[in-house]
């Protein structure tokens, strides 16, 4: 016997009143409402006697705090109010298995009390990094990077897939952390030689996305990174004079629209037409002087490092020398 319930992420503010189902696949007697704060073992609140419609509190609990409703059929709502940053916490039902005499507990549902403004736009804010030509060159491989910041609440979802295929790669996560009183997340997903002529996707789900829908942050494959950095070698082509008026193309919004970008790394992440108002475009197009420019700069710290290295070593062996020979040199 299960206890089944979507997992739930419910935001309000202080003052207000929350409520969340508890489906039963099985009739039960007694449905039990437990409390689950980060550090602590869950806490029982109350069970509802469903045979005479009561709610039966712990000690110490309130009576006017939580409410428990019955719906059709094997479903229940329990209501918080006047909710206060205290009852921010993940909240379970559960029920007895009188068969092997365990306690079955639903998926849950996180409330988080707050004070902030709720209507306020924090979706994830991404920030995109590409693969740099050393990691490309030494490793035959590449390594994108996306970051994600001042979102709210923490809860949130990052998958990759290759463009036009559904199928979830494996990808690796870093944990959410919390920045003053929003979140940020990263993660990256590492590509072999095999999977370098493919573009990637970066897929966000947030409660506070627009519109409801994922965010999908597009990567240029590889080989369009590595071919972006090669001065073509061809000679410029002369088109005849035409007696048709020029045509002004519209900018590139990637290079002077700085309202649509979305962040400041290594490369910068830009809105493309409003036709895809949730998908972001790593952009390579008028930025391969900017990409020159990160990767010389990998270049020469990476061999900047080695040359401090052989150095720190010739000073050891002088110092070695120093110390133990004691010549003249000293």
């Amino acid at each position: 016997m299960q206890v089944s319930s979507n997992l739930m992420l419910i935001t309000s503010k202080t003052g207000e009143t929350a409520s969340f189902p508890c489906d039963l696949t099985q009739g039960a007697t007694y449905i039990h409402l437990y409390k689950h704060e980060e550090g602590t073992a869950p806490r029982r609140l109350l069970y509802y006697d469903s045979y005479n419609s009561k709610a039966v509190l712990e000690s110490g609990i309130s009576g006017t705090k939580y409410h428990v409703y019955k719906g059709t059929g094997r479903s229940y709502t329990f209501a918080i109010l006047n909710l206060q940053a205290s009852d921010s916490g993940i909240y379970y039902c559960a029920i007895w298995d009188t068969n092997n005499y365990i306690k079955n507990f639903n998926v849950g549902a996180k409330l988080i009390v707050t004070e902030r403004n709720l209507e306020a736009d924090t979706s994830p804010k991404p920030t995109v990094f590409l693969p740099s030509i050393a990691e490309i060159n030494h490793d035959n491989a590449g390594t994108y990077l996306c970051l994600l910041e001042k979102f709210f609440p923490d809860v949130i979802t990052v998958s990759w897939r290759a463009k036009n295929d559904k199928r979830a790669l494996p990808s690796q996560q870093g944990n959410t952390m919390k920045t003053k009183d929003t979140y940020m997340k990263f993660s990256w997903l590492t590509m072999t030689e095999n999977s370098m002529d493919k573009q990637h996707v970066c897929v966000v789900k947030h409660k506070k996305n627009i519109g409801g829908i994922d965010q999908e942050i597009i990567f240029p494959s590889i080989k369009e990174v590595v071919t972006s950095l090669v001065p073509t070698t061809e000679p410029p082509t002369t088109k005849p004079p035409t007696t048709e008026p020029p045509t002004t193309e519209p900018p590139n919004d990637c290079l002077t629209d700085e309202s649509k970008l979305t962040g400041t790394g290594s490369k910068k992440a830009c809105l493309k037409d409003g036709s895809d108002t949730n998908s972001t475009k790593a952009c390579l197009e008028g930025e391969s002087s900017t990409l020159q420019l990160q990767l010389m700069n990998t270049s020469a710290a990476y061999y900047t490092y080695l040359l401090l290295l052989f150095l720190s070593t010739v000073y050891f062996v002088v110092i070695i020398s120093c110390v133990f020979r004691r010549t003249g040199v000293c």
